[in-house]
């Protein structure tokens, strides 16, 4: 199963949640919604959902995007799962949206709120010591250099020696380059399936 995590105002309903859902099929994609903009309920609700998951089908890949990036990381390091992708993510959201600080924002369900420091705060206690501590699930991250709202060159500099790194010239935040890496997902997919059969190496 591949679990996707929507970034900080989207949806399950989103774009890339869709598109992402119809290109791995026949895989199952379960696209939850969750309140990303509320860091304490946000993994609360994901960690009951996400243990589960694993108990009913086994380890999930996750595919998270910006803050579901985010999420995902923390996530890893309590459940055990088969893979992680990181596409564009925030892995210090009080950093690289501190611009966003004291601005209204609004979610995809219409839900209006300000993006208050206290509550980029909240993420620091769920980010890890070290970029590459304690990982036992193999990584890979999707990044657009063009992105426009976080500085991706950092993400790659942070993961470089634990993570399988797949950078695209320009592209923005949203990730233009989803359907270049869609065969890539489905390879590891493939492996990981493999693995959890006893077919084949796990993939690191």
């Amino acid at each position: 199963m591949i679990i996707y995590l929507h970034g900080l105002n989207s949806s399950s309903k989103s774009q890339k949640a869709r598109h992402i859902s119809r290109a791995l099929a026949p895989t199952r994609v379960l696209a939850p919604d969750y309140p990303a903009h509320q860091p304490e309920r946000a993994v609360s609700i994901l960690l009951t959902l996400l243990e589960r998951v694993v108990e009913q089908s086994g380890p999930p890949v996750i595919i998270g995007s910006s803050m579901g990036g985010f999420y995902g990381r923390w996530l890893i390091t309590r459940v055990p799962c088969a893979h992680l992708f990181m596409i564009n993510p925030a892995i210090q959201p009080w950093v690289q949206l501190r611009a966003y600080a004291g601005q209204p924002q609004e979610t995809a369900s219409g839900e209006g709120y300000v993006l208050t420091r206290e509550i980029l705060d909240q993420t620091r206690a769920l980010a890890p010591s070290r970029p590459c501590a304690n990982l036992d699930t193999p990584m890979t991250l999707l990044l657009d250099d063009g992105d426009e709202v976080i500085d991706q060159r950092s993400v790659a500099a942070a993961y470089r020696d634990c993570a399988r790194l797949l950078i695209f010239p320009r592209g923005n935040h949203a990730f233009a380059h989803l359907d270049q890496s869609l065969d890539m997902i489905r390879e590891t997919l493939t492996l990981c399936q493999e693995s959890a059969a006893g077919l084949g190496p796990r993939l690191g």
